[in-house]
């Protein structure tokens, strides 16, 4: 599958980030395992596993906001992906643009880029 050794945790996933390929700005955090990365390097999307539905799923499948992959990186330890995306439409199922769209103190820093009602 990959030259570099994935360090899989012990209910086989690894953490990986989506970050935009162009701005830097960090979109997102998810988990994957071996066959999500399998996915994301054959079709050139992003796929992730969803702990909560114990699924494997492809980002935008739903809503349309799709992580077309620029590049994967591994970190040092194998044990952590980034992925650099071209995101098409907001990265957030809350529909902000960034997951990251509030500080620790509740105030909301990021921009909304579509409402969820309309979507889901």
């Amino acid at each position: 599958m990959t030259e570099v050794e994935l360090a899989f945790d012990e209910q086989d996933l690894l953490p990986a980030v989506a970050q935009d390929a162009d701005s830097g700005e960090v979109l997102m955090l998810a988990y994957v395992t071996e066959e999500a990365v399998e996915r994301t390097v054959e079709t050139g999307q992003a796929h992730y596993y969803s702990r909560s539905r114990d699924e494997l799923w492809e980002k935008g499948a739903t809503s349309g906001h799709t992580q077309a992959i620029e590049e994967v990186r591994v970190d040092c330890d194998g044990d952590a992906l980034l992925y650099l995306v071209d995101q098409e439409g907001g990265a957030c199922h809350t529909g902000y643009e960034s997951c990251f769209y509030r500080t620790l103190d509740g105030e909301v820093v990021g921009e909304k880029a579509f409402d969820p009602d309309d979507v889901y």
